[in-house]
């Protein structure tokens, strides 16, 4: 078989592949928090016809290689954790990080390792714990996997500062800062981080090789970011990239599915040769 076919084959595929991510960006261009994906491709071993031959002392001269490639195939998914844009809500529990660290959050407080997110959708629930969009609890920051945030009940209203600490609006009117600080988790790599849904992600032995540590926002030193109150970051997905790749795939795809169908025209020709 022609080895054009396949490797037409392995382009289509390709490209489906990052229509899919395309697809999924574009979705979730108001998705609070996310970080949008990008498709890298690479080429797949290519086949030797003949080797490299060397120059003899200035005789000869030196051949190239002659080689074939097989088609393409995909190298990596990337993550793009470049800031989104913010959304001015005026509510106190809504929270951005101005910086690159993660809000850590856990489905209960007997979970070990929080989860991460972006999104600072926070609202306090009938416990008066701060909790996400799906009740799971926002931690303190307390140098280890952090503890969920829970005011007392005398605290009538409060603020957050940009180091995460909550300030309290007590029944006479004083404000007096808590024990609890809204905690930032820096990662070493955010794009080895799992994504599992819900604007969450895990930690991996790629992401951070040590135990996440759940630590104080407004370290320059740690660049955990500082935390504004009344904010959220939105998607960072840019539509007009998105429409101008997904064009591009689109060509790609077609181009590659002309390959496989002049290469079937060819065969039916070989075919034809004996009648």
């Amino acid at each position: 078989m022609l080895r054009s076919m396949y490797s037409g084959v392995s382009g289509m595929r390709g490209f489906q592949t990052k229509l899919d991510v395309i697809g999924n960006n574009i979705a979730n261009v108001n998705t609070i928090g996310f970080k949008a994906g990008n498709v890298v491709f690479k080429d797949i071993l290519s086949q030797t016809v003949s080797g490299v031959t060397p120059p003899s002392d200035g005789t000869v001269g030196g051949v190239n290689a002659k080689q074939i490639g097989l088609g393409v195939t995909i190298g990596s998914i990337e993550t793009i954790h470049t800031p989104g844009s913010a959304q001015t809500t005026n509510v106190s529990t809504h929270l951005r990080i101005d910086g690159d660290g993660f809000f850590a959050v856990k489905t209960s407080p007997d979970q070990e390792v929080p989860y991460l997110t972006r999104a600072g959708n926070f609202t306090l629930d009938a416990d008066r714990y701060l909790v996400n969009g799906d009740g799971m609890f926002v931690m303190n920051a307390d140098g280890g996997l952090g503890e969920p945030i829970q005011l007392d009940a005398e605290v009538t209203a409060f603020s957050i500062a940009q180091d995460g600490t909550i300030i309290a609006v007590n029944a006479d009117g004083t404000s007096t800062p808590t024990d609890f600080k809204v905690g930032v988790v820096k990662v070493t790599n955010p794009g080895g981080l799992e994504k599992v849904g819900g604007n969450l992600y895990r930690n991996t032995l790629n992401s951070n090789l040590e135990q996440i540590v759940v630590q104080e926002a407004g370290n320059t030193e740690a660049g955990t970011g500082d935390i504004i109150s009344g904010q959220l970051e939105m998607s960072n997905v840019d539509l007009t990239n998105e429409f101008t790749e997904m064009i591009v795939a689109q060509r790609g795809f077609q181009a590659n599915s002309r390959i496989i169908t002049t290469s079937d025209e060819i065969l039916q020709e070989v075919v034809n040769l004996k009648r």
